[in-house]
């Protein structure tokens, strides 16, 4: 079995060097994230984004999804408009769940921030996450590159049936989407490969 506490490692490192770095976040600087910590397993992706953060100085304001917006996004609106609004002096946010992901531009709109106002960051690839990059309302998401998490486990079948392989370690998960690279890869996840 693969040892998930090194794939979340992984996590703080993109939080500590990528988010924090493009983000130019600074000590004491105070960032929203939206996660899922408590669940087993999937809550230590967020703990990750957790742990990157506070390690920094930087101050989390942290909320978890609950199952309305987990199920249906646009249920959040409310509970992310009430959080901005008591926190107003937010640098950056980070939506640890796909869907959230792409419904961030409808978020910020509808707390009143505009593009470049807090620094975003998320996971996951769509259609209306790529939208709401090119519109400068996401900075940064991360990427799990589905289609390498669909083609590997298919590859590592045929090499374990054919050739006795063991189990490969293959974290697909260090693509970046961001305003210098999101003409080229908008095409692919309108094709479902990014």
């Amino acid at each position: 079995l693969v040892d998930r506490r090194e794939s979340f490692a992984i996590v703080f490192d993109i939080v500590d060097i990528e988010f924090g770095k493009r983000g130019g976040l600074s000590e004491g600087d105070k960032v929203f994230v939206w996660g899922l910590v408590s669940q087993a397993g999937r809550g230590g992706r967020t703990q990750g984004v957790l742990d990157g953060l506070e390690e920094n100085g930087i101050e989390v304001v942290y909320l978890e999804i609950d199952d309305a917006t987990n199920a249906d996004p646009a249920a959040g609106i409310p509970t992310f408009t009430g959080m901005a609004s008591a926190n107003s002096d937010l640098a950056g946010a980070i939506f640890d769940h796909g869907n959230l992901t792409s419904t961030a531009q409808t978020y910020l709109q509808s707390a009143g921030l505009g593009p470049d106002d807090i620094y975003v960051g998320g996971f996951d690839l769509s259609p209306a996450t790529v939208s709401a990059v090119q519109d400068g309302y996401v900075d940064l998401v991360i990427d799990q590159q589905q289609w390498l998490q669909g083609f590997e486990a298919i590859a590592q079948i045929c090499l374990t049936h054919n050739y006795g392989f063991s189990g490969l370690n293959i974290n697909t998960g260090g693509g970046f989407l961001d305003a210098s690279n999101v003409d080229q890869i908008a095409p692919l996840v309108e094709q479902q490969i990014r």
